[in-house]
């Protein structure tokens, strides 16, 4: 009897011991918004490409570590709040799912590049829309790679000078024929309208823009912290006043 009762607390020991080891970790994340930032927001969505879409966001989630300039919030917003893959294979859970939940002004959206941006994607009138309602009170809409193909099908590349991956600058012309698209640039900025070629040049783009708005010694200082040297003057680009 003494050795089934001793056999029998083990194994409840054990089964406990197993469920807690079992037990999902937290990573204790929480999105803070906070006054007085610019809003960022990251559109994502099942292919997106990894680069275009953390190239930025590094950038600009380093503001908050410098003094004296109005940082930014960035967060990341999709057509759902389940985990999205990149095309690469890496899940992101979304901040936000713009069709459900009520956002925050979004004063940058972001558009990194995705597996079908050339196809499918533009069929996607829900998006379609956000795009169009985030620019009406946006400070900047900013494309990476074949990003600038939604921007164009949302149409608001019609009176604007656009640029996108080098490869792809072709196919753009070919479907949007009366658009403006720069070859030989590694990012476009006219109006509030920044295009760039995307990839690992995403990084210019992002630091062109913090310069713009913070100066030339905290777009190095960003720079810096993530090892890249940074000089406007030596960057292909194009600004239309």
């Amino acid at each position: 009897m003494k050795f089934t009762t001793l056999l029998l607390t083990i194994l409840l020991l054990f089964n406990c011991t197993a469920k807690k080891t079992e037990e999902p970790k937290t990573t204790g994340y929480t999105l803070e918004i906070i006054e007085g930032r610019y809003n960022v927001a990251f559109l994502i969505m099942d292919g997106t490409f990894n680069t275009e879409f953390t190239a930025p966001f590094d950038i600009f989630q380093h503001t908050k570590y410098r003094e004296n300039i109005k940082a930014m919030n960035v967060f990341t917003v999709a057509n759902t709040k389940e985990p999205i893959t990149t095309f690469e294979g890496v899940r992101i859970l979304p901040d936000f799912n713009y069709l459900t939940d009520s956002l925050p002004k979004i004063d940058i959206l972001v558009v990194p590049s995705a597996e079908h941006h050339l196809d499918t994607d533009l069929e996607d009138t829900a998006m379609l829309y956000f795009i169009k309602k985030v620019d009406e009170e946006a400070l900047y809409i900013t494309s990476h790679c074949d990003g600038a193909f939604v921007l164009a099908k949302a149409g608001l590349l019609n009176e604007a000078v656009s640029t996108t991956f080098p490869s792809d600058i072709d196919k753009m012309r070919t479907l949007f024929p009366l658009l403006d698209i720069r070859k030989d640039v590694l990012f476009v900025h006219d109006d509030k309208y920044i295009t760039s070629a995307g990839g690992a040049k995403s990084f210019e783009a992002a630091l062109y823009l913090s310069e713009l708005l913070y100066g030339k010694e905290i777009a190095q200082s960003l720079a810096g912290g993530l090892v890249i040297d940074w000089n406007l003057d030596d960057v292909p680009h194009l600004i239309i006043d």
